[in-house]
């Protein structure tokens, strides 16, 4: 069975599913950061999956790259899958703009995060999900 790994669970608000993923939002105002999870159990590297799940979490990637490029209109996507801390397969998608914090470092280990207020951070789940044309019913953690 599915598990989310607990640091992302504790990091992250969920904001629904594409289909293979499950959709993550970074608790970090800094950065549009959504985060994407395979929802299948034991993976730890893009090529544990088959062939057409790989295809799926590109098209899911794209997905969510384009999501936040309509909502943010950043500089630069930068997308990675690194693993180093949690080994839960996931893929970090992150907004990024000249003049943020982390410029032009990566936003791994920069500083700490910034944590959304509640009405900012359901503010921001809902238009993820209308952005990415999900229900309104999907749960928020």
């Amino acid at each position: 069975m599915f598990q989310l790994n607990p640091v992302l669970a504790g990091d992250t608000t969920t904001i629904g599913s594409l289909g293979l993923c499950s959709v993550l939002l970074m608790r970090d105002t800094r950065y549009p950061w959504l985060i994407l999870v395979p929802a299948i159990p034991g993976l730890v590297e893009i090529g544990d999956l088959d062939r057409d799940d790989r295809i799926r979490l590109m098209d899911e990637t794209d997905t969510a790259a384009k999501a936040l490029s309509r909502l943010f209109t950043p500089d630069k996507i930068n997308i990675g899958a690194l693993g180093n801390i949690v080994r839960q397969l996931h893929v970090h998608i992150v907004a990024r703009n000249q003049g943020d914090p982390a410029w032009p470092g990566p936003v791994w280990g920069h500083s700490t995060a910034e944590d959304y207020s509640t009405t900012a951070l359901n503010t921001r789940v809902a238009e993820m999900r209308e952005t990415l044309n999900m229900s309104s019913a999907a749960p928020a953690n």
